[in-house]
């Protein structure tokens, strides 16, 4: 058996690639990579606010499983749209690495001040989500759009353009770059909370394809799956995409109950709204989540 999968070319979108092929090839099935450009790579020049519609990084590949050019789709589950195209499913969840996100500060922006930065500094992010917490947590900082995959964010960072940035700790750790000429603050999830899904690969085939569906059923994290679908579920019922100012975390205790948190703002530059619930399953949830944000 073949596989093609599809995937970006950044080097994190490579990365998430070949982690897929290397546990498909362990259940003896031949992988092919085939690398496609999506909106989201090519329009660079703009901050995700202003480009219209949803799956800035997913469509192109969407479109490409639909047409029988790949076999399967591995994306970041935190990009992707809640419902998938006609004809497409989301057939398997990979486990989740750090869901946090981190503030990088140049070492001499370094200051005895919340989050450890100086006074007014200039801070990176195209995230509306992780503005309008910075904002939160640091009404004094300037915010401003940065693109680009990781290490193109780092070297940015790195040559002085911004005093910190903010990203996604699964990227930074899956690509195992070395972070001691900056200081690295640890945000806590429960604090600044992630995009919904955030450290999750989410793995996309044909609905109808069955023989592929099957074998990506022996990759699935049942666990993992649990608490996205939750986090995924308040995104759809506010009918928001990626970059919506929402942050939703779940995550379950030893006795299996599910404790949810959630902050949304209107906009990146209105107030954080922030709710914490928790109860024994996953019956509504999402819906009380939802409802008690609306309530505030």
């Amino acid at each position: 058996m073949k596989i093609r999968i599809g995937t970006r070319g950044s080097k994190l979108a490579l990365w998430q690639a070949h982690y897929t092929k290397r546990l498909l090839e362990e259940l003896e099935v031949e992988v092919e990579l085939v690398i496609i450009k999506t909106r989201g790579d090519q329009i660079q020049n703009i901050g995700f606010a202003k480009m219209e519609g949803k799956g800035f990084f997913t469509k192109e590949i969407e479109d490409a499983l639909l047409r029988g050019d790949v076999d399967l789709a591995v994306h970041s589950m935190k990009d992707m749209p809640t419902t998938s195209p006609e004809g497409l499913s989301i057939t398997a969840v990979s486990y989740r690495e750090d869901p946090a996100d981190w503030l990088i500060i140049r070492k001499e922006c370094v200051a005895d001040k919340v989050l450890k930065l100086k006074e007014n500094a200039l801070v990176g992010t195209s995230s509306a989500r992780r503005k309008a917490q910075m904002l939160d947590f640091r009404p004094d900082v300037t915010l401003e759009d940065i693109r680009g995959n990781v290490p193109t964010r780092l070297q940015k960072l790195r040559d002085g353009g911004f005093d910190a940035i903010l990203l996604a700790a699964a990227g930074v750790s899956r690509l195992e770059i070395d972070m001691t000429e900056f200081e690295v603050v640890k945000l806590h999830p429960k604090e600044m909370v992630p995009a919904p899904a955030q450290g999750v690969l989410a793995w996309q085939t044909c609905t109808d394809d069955k023989n592929v569906r099957r074998l990506m059923k022996k990759l699935h994290n049942a666990d993992t799956a649990a608490v996205t679908n939750i986090e995924r579920k308040v995104l759809n019922l506010f009918q928001g995409g990626c970059q919506m100012p929402l942050g939703v975390y779940c995550e379950r205790d030893a006795a299996g109950n599910y404790h949810v948190q959630a902050a949304l703002a209107e906009a990146w530059d209105a107030p954080v709204k922030r709710v914490s619930v928790s109860q024994s399953t996953a019956f509504e949830l999402a819906e009380r989540v939802v409802a008690d944000l609306n309530a505030l």
